[in-house]
């Protein structure tokens, strides 16, 4: 019987999941998030790399580019490669202002685009000042910025460890295992932690900060099985460049985000009605300031 009320409840959560979804309209919600990452994200990133220089941090531009690599699929993570090569070619002078302007406010629409669907999620209507919603935008768009950098640095460190201990014992397939294993953990728990600075600060609601939470893990896991799901999608049947043509990598760039602006939505989704259900998830650590 025990068994029969843990489905029951589990059943029930699912159905009303799927009804705030459809009343929240979060697909639409998703095809808003996927037009402004779309506009924010090549600013940004010539923001980035326009930092760069500055930081002294070996290897940090290819590490930026192979991670990309490994999340979009092909089409689209050239698209970035060619931005690279553009900006390197140019080189980094009058490239910071330019990157910094266009970023913090093209950046900061993105980011303010993702806190006005969370509010429609969330039933509220915003009240904070303009000021104080693009001022929160903004500090988002330079919150990621910074946690990006961060975790492919710790990444790059981690590959500076692996060539000295490969010095010292040699290169092995454990040793491998390990360190790529440690890299993929230190990017899940920069997502988790992206997440979870989204939907504390994000809606105009009153919410504990939570480093895992049901619906950011939920909204990882959800971006990584997208990520590779798409991936093999669009390299094995899709043949979008007979439809799309020049427009292949852009299409497909924003199909990946839509899909990404899915995960997150759903995430805050489940994080608001999973405890009108009752339903005990496994422990999640909570940052609530505790020493």
């Amino acid at each position: 019987m025990a068994n029969i009320a843990w489905h029951t409840r589990w059943l029930a959560f699912a159905r009303h999941l799927w009804r705030e979804v459809q009343d929240n309209d979060v697909l639409d919600g998703a095809a808003v998030l996927a037009f402004f990452f779309v506009l924010a994200v090549f600013p940004a990133v010539i923001f980035v790399l326009s930092l760069l220089p500055s930081l002294s941090i070996p290897h940090l531009q290819q590490a930026i580019l192979d991670l990309l690599y490994q999340i979009l699929p092909e089409q689209s993570a050239n698209l970035f490669q060619v931005t690279i090569q553009y900006v390197t070619a140019r080189g980094s002078k009058g490239m910071l202002t330019f990157g910094l302007i266009f970023a913090l406010w093209s950046g900061s629409t993105g980011a303010y685009a993702i806190m006005e669907q969370l509010n429609v999620i969330s039933n509220v209507t915003e009240r904070r000042p303009f000021w104080k919603v693009r001022g929160i935008a903004i500090l988002l768009m330079l919150f990621f910025t910074l946690l990006m950098i961060g975790s492919l640095s710790l990444a790059i460190f981690g590959g500076v460890v692996q060539s000295w201990m490969a010095s010292i014992f040699g290169w092995s397939r454990p040793l491998r295992v390990f360190f790529a294993t440690l890299r993929w953990i230190i990017l899940a728990a920069a997502l988790l932690f992206g997440l979870a600075v989204v939907y504390r600060f994000g809606p105009d609601k009153e919410a504990r900060f939570r480093f895992i939470s049901p619906g950011s893990t939920a909204a990882a896991i959800l971006i990584a099985l997208f990520s590779m799901g798409f991936r093999f999608y669009v390299s094995t049947f899709a043949n979008y460049g007979a439809t799309y043509g020049s427009l292949t990598a852009i299409i497909i760039l924003m199909l990946w985000m839509y899909l990404a602006g899915i995960a997150l939505l759903v995430g805050w989704e489940i994080n608001k009605i999973l405890p009108a259900h009752k339903i005990e998830p496994v422990r999640m650590k909570e940052f609530r300031g505790d020493p």
